[in-house]
């Protein structure tokens, strides 16, 4: 019987729940089984297959300089690497730290702050290394993920689509809170993928997907502040799982 195609899962700095998305599929997830060797998954076996392997799911951001030297590692054993997550992909919650400097916190947080070891910023995988592939959110969509593991196996282009949280709205039928009842929503400006599931229950979008392509996040700003927002509440709202993303990094340093 010809050899099934390899798939590698890892995980660096974040908090499993992009891998559990993996693991959520349940039926999905036997679909995949099928074509595909899970040759190294530490979340779901203690079975390990050597590689070199056709795909690599990386989970986490790089915060240490084993990390650093580690996604190397991952990159050659690699025929096609797919980052998954906010942490992956844009250096996740914990690139908070970005914006200040690390050495102030590590003595209150730690006993003993000379076994730590870590970088200055949190980064994302694609700092580091090529990426083939980004997918997004916090936690990814397993249905997403699913599509993507498929699409690669087929050969052929992802079918997630760029759109914006604000699409998802409407295919729900949803009437815009932002316009109908004045709450602030990052859904304008950020990717697709959660089925709009805050504004739904009439909640912001907290941008858990990240921004989308060509997000016009000052254009959004101008509306919050119009809503009543202050700059400094303004800066808060895009610095949470995604703030060292580009765009939100951008639009919250303009209104520190």
């Amino acid at each position: 019987m010809p050899k099934l195609p390899k798939l590698a899962v890892w995980k660096f700095d974040s908090c499993d729940g992009c891998q559990l998305s993996l693991l959520d599929c349940e039926d999905e997830l036997l679909a995949v089984a099928e074509k595909v060797e899970i040759a190294y998954f530490p979340e779901a076996s203690r079975a390990e297959v050597k590689g070199p392997y056709d795909v690599s799911l990386v989970e986490g951001s790089i915060t240490t300089p084993h990390d650093a030297t580690r996604i190397q590692a991952v990159r050659r054993v690699s025929k096609f690497l797919v980052t998954i997550g906010a942490c992956a992909t844009a250096g996740g919650i914990q690139a908070l730290r970005n914006f200040t400097d690390v050495k102030d916190y590590i003595p209150l947080v730690y006993a003993h702050p000379n076994y730590i070891k870590t970088l200055e910023q949190s980064t994302p995988i694609s700092a580091h290394v090529k990426v083939d592939y980004e997918l997004h959110g916090c936690p990814i969509n397993k249905y997403q993920l699913v599509e993507l593991l498929l699409a690669v196996l087929q050969g052929r282009k992802p079918n997630i689509y760029p759109h914006s949280v604000c699409l998802e709205c409407k295919m729900r039928g949803n009437i815009c809170i932002m316009v109908a009842r004045g709450i602030p929503c990052l859904g304008p400006v950020t990717h697709a993928g959660c089925g709009a599931l805050c504004p739904t229950y009439h909640r912001g979008c907290y941008g858990c997907f990240g921004p989308k392509e060509t997000p016009n996040t000052a254009s959004l700003s101008a509306r919050m502040e119009h809503l009543g927002m202050e700059k400094s509440d303004i800066m808060r709202v895009f610095r949470t799982f995604n703030a060292f993303a580009e765009p939100f990094r951008q639009e919250s340093q303009a209104h520190e």
